[in-house]
């Protein structure tokens, strides 16, 4: 603040606000949970941004979501059970109805009012095989729209899903995947890459940007191969890779040279699971383009599983190195050229929210299992 200040006394441009300071934007559709994982009459603890959410299935098989912690003593829904279609504490057995108000006390005296609120609960929807919440404000649920991805359900495409928990600010992935600079990073996977800017575009919400990637030689991952539509063998054309962040979700597709349609498309979604936003849970689709014989994206699958975990792991090494170096020095301090990514920080600046107050580093300790792609 002290900075700042001398800086508008000089007729300086003060400087930005730190964008690992601040929140992403409730207001929107978040996936939290693979629908695999919430099975009929059966409860999921999840998270978004330090709130708890109980996640469960009903008889019916419609999907609800209740703030994680009963009425009564603040014990955890997600250790409850489903009945019918409402949700029972595993303590004295308060009973939830999917809107959040309460159902039953078993031991509630006849003529005694049940108390008048119960636990909040999240507006729902089930899509791309994933349940999504929206954890802002329910009177803009409705009007808000969902992700399309049409080749998600698409014949012609197979969907590889990802779930996974990194140790970082969301705002570190974005950068991470709409800077493809970084190649460098992945050349024991990929070979000698060569990224070049073809151009980008931005927006109040979003910021798209075109690669041109030409191979430069050198041993690579064969799924690397197969995801790009190469085959077994050694192409040397490049590919057009398009990156793109409309907040607060990221895609990325890949067009071989010479082709109309992608070779794979990819949606990310980063969903912030502490309060302090340190650390983030990862919702992919990989969507792939199904080859004249589709049985040899089968016998492929495989492959190209081992290739996109090895990239990830890779990515995730980098991003967590970034935000212990954040945690250790207090402050942003990254020397940042690159305009777009320059461009993209005002864009997760401006459509973000204010971090909530006294949020300290040890927000970062809570943490969400590390599940497998599907």
């Amino acid at each position: 603040m002290i900075e700042s200040a001398l800086a508008q006394g000089e007729g300086l441009t003060p400087r930005p606000t730190d964008l690992r300071r601040v929140g992403i934007d409730p207001d929107a559709w978040y996936p939290v949970a693979s629908s695999r994982s919430v099975p009929r009459n059966k409860v999921f603890a999840a998270a978004f941004a330090g709130e708890r959410i109980a996640v469960y299935r009903g008889a019916t098989g419609a999907v609800h979501a209740l703030e994680d912690r009963c009425a009564h003593r603040q014990v955890p829904l997600s250790m409850g059970v489903v009945e019918g279609d409402t949700l029972r504490c595993c303590y004295h057995a308060w009973a939830y109805r999917g809107n959040g108000r309460i159902s039953q006390i078993p031991y509630l005296s006849k003529g005694v009012a049940r108390p008048p609120r119960g636990v909040r609960a999240y507006p729902t929807r089930e899509a791309h095989g994933m349940v999504f919440v929206f954890p802002g404000d329910p009177e803009k649920a409705a009007a808000t729209p969902m992700p399309d991805l049409p080749q998600s359900r698409a014949h012609t495409h197979r969907t590889m899903r990802f779930s996974r928990t990194v140790r970082c600010h969301y705002s570190f992935m974005h950068e991470n995947l709409l800077d493809m600079n970084h190649q460098f990073l992945h050349r024991g996977v990929l070979g000698k890459i060569h990224p070049e800017l073809l151009g980008y575009e931005s927006g109040p919400r979003f910021v798209e940007a075109r690669y041109l990637f030409t191979p430069g030689g050198g041993r690579k991952d064969r799924g690397a191969g197969l995801l790009s539509a190469e085959g077994i063998g050694n192409r040397t054309s490049s590919d057009v890779l398009t990156v793109r962040t409309e907040y607060p979700y990221q895609t990325l597709e890949l067009i071989p040279e010479g082709a109309d349609e992608p070779a794979f498309s990819l949606w990310v979604a980063y969903v912030p699971v502490d309060a302090g936003q340190r650390v983030n849970h990862v919702h992919g689709l990989l969507m792939i383009q199904k080859p004249r014989f589709a049985g040899a994206l089968t016998l492929a699958w495989p492959l190209i599983r081992r290739f996109t975990e090895r990239v990830f792991a890779e990515d995730r090494m980098a991003v967590e190195a970034e935000q212990r170096a954040w945690d250790e020095q207090g402050e942003d301090r990254n020397q940042e050229i690159f305009p777009v990514i320059l461009d993209l920080r005002k864009v997760l600046r401006t459509n973000g929210v204010p971090l909530r107050e006294n949020v300290g580093l040890c927000g970062a300790a809570t943490i969400a299992g590390v599940a497998t792609p599907s």
